[in-house]
């Protein structure tokens, strides 16, 4: 015969098992897991006034955080003329990773008024290692690797987008 309070105690243990097999569930699950890319987002215009002129380029605009987590990972391309723009909502120092990032990237990091803060050019596919922006930013601009210089982007460049002041 059980007493109660064994009784007690092993339905808490009970309980508990039951939580934690949910919680790991819910941690390998496919829907918290990526492993392929996510779906490419509508493009829209972006500009940056470099000193030689305008540069317009079509970027997918991420905006939420499962966006920004997925990024531009198992991708196997980006075309030339083609970005990701990350909103971040409000300045923030930002670090960014190439975790499962096949194309080698030019990061441009973006303060709220559009100014560019500094540039992580020809960054190294499946790097877990972090890649900081230089002081606050509101955006990161990805681009394929080579892009800041073919196009001669550079730190105080103005980039030209919705979601900078002073555009």
């Amino acid at each position: 015969m059980v007493s109660f309070a064994r009784f007690l105690r092993l339905a808490a243990l009970v309980r508990f098992m039951r939580l934690a097999a949910l919680a790991v569930a819910f941690l390998v699950s496919p829907a918290s897991a990526q492993n392929g890319p996510q779906p490419k987002l509508p493009l829209e215009p972006l500009e940056i006034l470099t000193k030689t002129g305008i540069r317009v380029f079509q970027v997918e605009f991420v905006q939420t955080e499962e966006q920004r987590r997925v990024g531009l990972m198992f991708r196997k391309e980006l075309p030339d003329g083609e970005g990701m723009l990350f909103d971040f909502a409000r300045p923030q120092p930002v670090a960014m990773w190439m975790r499962n990032t096949i194309v080698p990237l030019d990061m441009i990091f973006i303060r709220a008024d559009g100014t560019i803060a500094n540039i992580a050019k020809n960054t190294t596919p499946f790097s877990e290692e972090s890649i900081y922006a230089e002081g606050y930013v509101k955006g990161v601009l990805e681009v394929v690797a080579g892009t800041a210089d073919r196009y001669g982007i550079a730190p105080g460049d103005k980039v030209s987008h919705r979601i900078f002041r002073g555009r």
